[in-house]
């Protein structure tokens, strides 16, 4: 594996000061799984190339695995492109051969760390199934000119065509820790796979490095908060694993100053590749959602309400200012977004002892004494599980819930809400599919939250809401959230099912 960094700053040899590394010299790091090499092909005052070659010993490799995920295959553990190909072992390395590189430090230059510098970053294979599109969608947002080009699959032997390893080259101007920050997230992105187990350490590694976490742990913005392709970004890094995904999406909305905190909440939001149409600005589609499900709370003379997949808590925040709500309940399968509801509407509790608040589930604190209601209790729960906890409330909430679930559950859910709870109410809203035409950037057919397993059009909505009213005994009606359109109808959909 092999990456090349060239500079033609004045002097260039100032790259040496960067990267920790004298021009001078040849260093070698062991690894794990193998040996990490730095050197300088070229170092004079108008050019520099520093250069990081990471060789794999396929048996180190092999001893230091603690994951059972090893393919059965015996020779394919020693015969792979691990050796060859930038993955993750080539960003741990990096990670820790440039590390101090990587968060910006240069104590003999600090100035020279935050300087934007004329770079030209070059790596031979670098796996990529979306191939040099995605590549592009990938670098070209963050300010790089960008060559890729597919590497066949032997060049002896066109009519094979080409493989999924892409040759390619950055070049723009940055701060290198920013230049290096992109590779060091983007470039496990693009190849989907981690050979070591990914865990919730992973998030605060891909905030800081993604530039939405300071060394102290404070929030801010950073190059991947705004990036457009963030939610696959992260789903990628994270080897798809939802839990930590969500979290990181959350943190990452929470850091961006250009996103307010209900919308920071909204996974149909956070996760979108789609730029919100000119009529849409204003206040956010999240608030105008959750305005409506109160609104209706309301008419409907609710006293009780089991908010299911709460998420970390945009909808119970405001359900907790209603003083005319005697029972509230937050319902949803991640503790971690639990946690987070848990801090968001109880704020005021007092925390443990290392100064962070306790974990509220399955148990409410009672009524407070400034009068506002119980503060709500909080469940790790499905929603596709019939659970006695759910029933006894006035009415039931799913806020864009329904098309997180695979089609195949969905009358799992029919029976545990409308067939074992059996609210008085239940409010569902959804994404209304046909509207995404109005969405720049999301491409035909596709869906605005990379979680969602579908989404449904109005007659799809209809049909189906239709169905389960008539086969559990409740009246549902229909109402639009958000700008409508004469020809697509509104960005969010809501059925009211009443009993």
């Amino acid at each position: 594996m092999l990456l090349t960094i060239t500079t033609t700053a004045t002097p260039a040899t100032d790259l040496g000061f960067l990267l920790h590394k004298h021009p001078d010299r040849a260093q070698s790091f062991e690894q794990s799984f193998g040996t990490a090499h730095v050197f300088y092909p070229e170092a004079t005052d108008e050019r520099c190339t520093a250069a990081l070659m990471l060789e794999v010993d396929p048996r180190s490799l092999l001893r230091s695995r603690t994951s059972v995920n090893t393919p059965d295959f015996a020779l394919a553990q020693y015969v792979n492109d691990r050796p060859f190909a930038t993955s993750s072992l080539f960003t741990v390395a990096l990670g820790r051969v440039f590390g101090s590189a990587l968060k910006g430090r240069c104590d003999a230059r600090p100035e020279l760390a935050r300087t934007p510098i004329p770079l030209t970053l070059s790596l031979p294979a670098v796996p990529c199934r979306g191939g040099a599109d995605r590549a592009r969608a990938l670098f070209a947002p963050l300010g790089w000119r960008v060559e890729a080009e597919p590497v066949p699959l032997d060049p002896g032997l066109p009519g094979w065509g080409d493989s999924h390893y892409l040759s390619l080259t950055l070049t723009g101007t940055m701060p290198l820790s920013e230049a290096l920050s992109h590779l060091y997230v983007l470039l496990p992105a693009m190849d989907g796979a981690k050979h070591y187990w990914v865990d919730e350490t992973e998030v605060d590694k891909l905030l800081r490095a993604g530039g939405a976490v300071d060394e102290d742990g404070g929030g801010r913005p950073g190059w991947l908060a705004g990036h457009p392709e963030r939610g696959w970004i992260t789903r990628r890094y994270l080897n798809r694993r939802d839990r930590y995904v969500r979290t990181a999406l959350a943190r990452l909305a929470e850091a961006d100053d250009r996103t307010g905190d209900e919308e920071a909440d909204d996974p149909a939001v956070e996760d979108a590749v789609a730029v919100p149409a000119p009529e849409e600005r204003g206040p956010s589609l999240a608030e105008q959602r959750a305005g409506a499900v109160l609104a209706v709370l309301s008419a409907e003379r609710a006293t009780s309400v089991i908010d299911l997949g709460c998420g970390p808590g945009a909808l119970l925040d405001r359900l907790v200012r209603d003083h005319t709500l005697e029972r509230i309940t937050g319902v949803d399968v991640s503790t971690v977004s639990l946690e987070r509801a848990h801090r968001r509407v109880c704020r005021g509790c007092h925390p443990d002892g290392r100064g962070r608040h306790r974990p509220l589930f399955a148990a409410g604190d009672g009524a407070r004494e400034d009068g506002r209601p119980a503060r709500p209790e909080l469940l790790v729960g499905s929603v596709v599980y019939r659970d006695a906890r759910f029933a006894g409330h006035d009415a039931a909430v799913l806020m864009e819930v329904v098309e997180h679930l695979d089609p195949s559950r969905l009358p799992a859910m029919e029976e545990s809400v409308f067939g074992a709870a059996q609210p008085r109410v239940v409010v569902v809203t959804t994404p209304n599919a046909e509207y995404n035409r109005h969405y720049e950037g999301l491409p035909e057919g596709a869906l605005r939250h990379d979680d969602h397993r579908f989404e449904w059009t109005r007659a799809e909505f209809t049909a189906w809401a239709e169905g389960v009213a008539e086969r559990r005994g409740y009246r549902v009606r229909f109402l639009p959230v958000g700008p409508e359109h004469p020809e697509t109808g509104a960005p969010t959909q809501m059925g009211v099912f009443t009993r």
